[in-house]
């Protein structure tokens, strides 16, 4: 536990503007100093300069609260310095009473850390990872956005006029974009049709540059993806979206120590849902990183529908008695062991 390896913890609660921290003893947890700093760059040093006065550097641990959010700045600053930072996800249970505040938050989440037994590692904030990230992060926005853009034009289409609605029948979403994209005004038409042909050319224009802004992101994550990670791509059913995800998750060597780590981070860790009646079964995991776990469900079913070796597997882990989602989770486990070896320990190759 974390209380075994320092003498003091230091508690962080950032929001947009503020940080506020409690440093704490690590053996009998009670607060030493309490104090605010403005999330600045003068405010991350005067606040590393104000707990240098109650600890030293090396023989504590700093926990931070949402280390990816407003959190981030303070989590940078003190990696540059050399300090241990670890993340707090979340609290595991809440104040009877119900007190809050930033500075009780700050407490709670020291005291909660030292008793864990597994310590989270805050994912690299720079380099190609998170040039990967905001791509990915980017991407994902543009293609919400593209999909919502459709869904209005198609709406369109269903409550317009028949004269309108007979140039599109028949064509697929990408014709129906590029013809609506070429409507001109028609003063002589009426005014609800006029409306309408220019909400439709407007949509299709923007889903046409969404596709545009798309592809631009696409042909980033290749670059970046092809320099950091090339031995994902040559796994048989890993895409540029799904790699990109891999990597995102698994930030830097060592932040996930095992196999294991990673798999429970994926939520594709075994959920043991065992009784009297049956030893041998388990629940799924609701936990842990969904898109990761997305990224894994995907793969796993395109080697489902293409890869032989896969299908083969499914069918006999069916006809021990387990049925094809549980066989799919099996797979996802897998993948999580064979991704985690690839990233932490990439062939020579690669």
């Amino acid at each position: 536990m974390l209380a075994e390896l320092v003498d003091h913890v230091v508690g962080v609660d950032p929001d947009r503007d503020w940080i506020t921290l409690a440093v704490l003893d690590a053996h009998s947890t009670g607060v030493i100093a309490e104090d605010r700093f403005p999330a600045t760059r003068d405010g991350y040093d005067d606040a590393i300069a104000f707990v240098d006065g109650h600890s030293v550097d090396s023989e504590r641990a700093w926990v931070i609260e949402g280390s990816a959010g407003y959190g981030r700045g303070l989590a940078v600053a003190l990696e540059r310095h050399g300090e241990w930072v670890i993340e707090f996800d979340r609290p595991t249970r809440k104040s009877k009473d119900g007190a809050k505040s930033d500075a009780l938050d700050a407490v709670r989440a020291a005291r909660e850390m030292l008793g864990r037994k597994r310590l989270s590692i805050p994912r690299a904030h720079d380099g190609v990872r998170e040039a990967i990230r905001v791509h990915a992060v980017t991407r994902a926005a543009a293609v919400r956005a593209r999909t919502a853009a459709i869904n209005e034009l198609k709406a369109l289409i269903v409550t317009a006029d028949e004269t309108l609605r007979s140039e599109l029948r028949g064509l697929r979403t990408t014709g129906q974009v590029a013809t609506c994209a070429k409507f001109r005004d028609r003063p002589c038409s009426s005014v609800h049709e006029r409306v309408t042909r220019t909400s439709m050319r407007s949509l299709a224009r923007r889903v046409q540059l969404l596709d545009t802004e798309i592809d631009e992101h696409d042909l980033a994550l290749k670059q970046l993806l092809d320099q950091a990670a090339p031995q994902l791509l040559a796994e048989h059913g890993v895409g540029y979206i799904t790699a990109a995800q891999f990597y995102i998750a698994w930030s830097h060597p060592g932040r996930c120590h095992s196999e294991a780590a990673f798999a429970r981070l994926g939520g594709t860790s075994p959920v043991p849902a065992t009784s009297g009646q049956n030893q041998t079964r388990h629940r799924l995991n609701r936990g842990g990183d969904r898109q990761l776990n997305r990224a894994l469900y995907l793969v796993a079913v395109t080697k489902r529908r293409c890869d032989p070796n896969t299908k083969s597997y499914i069918a006999r882990r069916v006809a021990e008695g387990k049925t094809e989602r549980e066989a799919i989770r099996c797979i996802k486990r897998f993948l999580a062991r064979r991704v985690w070896r690839l990233l932490e320990h990439p062939p020579i190759h690669a």
